[in-house]
């Protein structure tokens, strides 16, 4: 006989006044000095400070060239133009991912086509996404979910044999690597953010890292309304005030004021993946024990950033769901979150593509279980500790019995 449907968790909770929120941006006195040197040269929006962040961050990553934009959902956007992706195109790209990677799509007039996901990395499934070409496929967009580097190599052999334009959702990835390689300089086109809870905030922001000089030219025109050259120079003493629109372009462009935050946040892009690993090898150590868990696998030949830490629940070994799960962490003081709600089960992707509940039933199995945990630099030994007893209180008052489980799902145990 099963336990009682109410969370026995409950017993188990600890009362404490520690809270530990799910996010913590890390920046201090030195983004603070920079910004405000920014502030003083009297140059606030795009200008030689972002040009030098985009030098740097190329340099950082290995690529030859790098655009920086307004947000992550920016450089998709750009990148697909600039891949020439168009009305009636199809693009495919995993149903779980934030809706970013989707409605950029949709901004061509193209269609996303939505991808089931590997069980056990919850990243792109490459043998689904080739059933899933058509004649009108255009280009593949793998997401790094968490920071863990899609299998690219399968990924371009399928984008060689369809003709298929690579652009890289790495809002998660950096720095990630795949089987050595830093994620930015593999693919024709890499697509960070810089969003307030991302690896390296800007606050909001982007960038497009690419070795295609003649795609790099037009993403650059095209952040800033079309406009032929340096637009940004026509308020500098040696610049002119005549321009030309050469195309109805955006305004994507990123700030001086940010991009100055932006490089010192690089200079320390290291060893903020050094916390966040070190976060990350105490879940693993505190949790690999328990039956109940399954804990995020970085696959051979691939660094993840640990921007995420998901864990997943074999919910047959317990009484209680995710959402029950995760309320009782919050009510113990620790924040989490939930890496994604699949595409196919929003309302827009069904209204207007006509995806429904069931379509992908790996993503769907993988999100019901799912749920991702603080984990980000400066993140206290206390804080870290009580992330795991809250997790752990949890388990301990949620179990059923093991035979009981087995009956549930006799291939659980394996």
């Amino acid at each position: 006989m099963t336990q009682s449907l109410v969370p026995q968790s409950q017993s188990a909770e600890v009362s404490t006044t520690l809270h530990v929120p799910f996010h913590r941006a890390s920046v201090g006195e030195d983004e603070v000095s920079a910004v405000s040197d920014v502030i003083r040269s009297g140059w606030l929006t795009m200008g030689p400070k972002t040009l030098e962040f985009e030098r740097e961050f190329a340099r950082y990553v290995g690529a030859e060239g790098a655009v920086a934009v307004s947000s992550g959902t920016a450089a998709l956007h750009l990148a697909l133009e600039a891949a020439g992706v168009r009305a009636g195109d199809e693009v495919l790209l995993p149903t779980t991912t934030f809706t970013a990677t989707a409605e950029a799509v949709v901004y061509t007039g193209a269609r996303p086509v939505l991808v089931d996901i590997d069980p056990v990395t919850m990243n792109m499934d490459p043998e689904d996404a080739a059933r899933r070409v058509s004649a009108r496929t255009k280009a593949i967009i793998p997401v790094h979910l968490g920071g863990q580097p899609c299998d690219l190599k399968q990924i371009h052999a399928l984008a060689h044999t369809y003709q298929l334009r690579v652009i890289e959702d790495a809002a998660h990835a950096l720095p990630s690597k795949y089987q050595g390689r830093s994620i930015g300089q593999t693919s024709e086109f890499t697509c960070f953010s810089f969003y307030a809870t991302k690896t390296l905030t800007t606050g909001e922001g982007g960038m497009i890292t690419t070795d295609n000089a003649c795609a790099a030219e037009r993403m650059r025109f095209m952040r800033l309304h079309g406009i032929e050259r340096d637009a940004w120079k026509r308020y500098r003493g040696d610049g002119s005030w005549f321009y030309k629109v050469l195309e109805a372009g955006y305004k994507y462009n990123l700030t001086d004021i940010q991009s100055a935050m932006g490089l010192v946040q690089l200079g320390k892009c290291d060893s903020m993946r050094q916390q966040r690993a070190a976060i990350a090898a105490s879940y693993l150590a505190a949790f690999s024990p328990c039956e109940e868990l399954i804990n995020p696998c970085v696959a051979e030949g691939r660094e993840t950033s640990w921007h995420l830490y998901v864990l997943r629940l074999r919910l047959n070994r317990l009484n209680v769901d995710r959402s029950e799960f995760v309320a009782s962490l919050a009510r113990q003081g620790v924040t989490c979150s939930v890496h994604f709600i699949p595409l196919h089960l929003q309302p827009f992707y069904q209204r207007t593509f006509g995806y429904q509940a069931g379509d992908f039933p790996v993503a769907e199995n993988q999100y019901h279980a799912c749920f991702s945990l603080p984990i980000f630099p400066g993140m206290s030994n206390a804080e870290t500790n009580h992330v795991i007893r809250a997790v752990l209180n949890t388990i301990n008052g949620s179990r059923v019995d093991r035979l009981v489980a087995v009956h549930a799902d006799p291939t659980s145990m394996q």
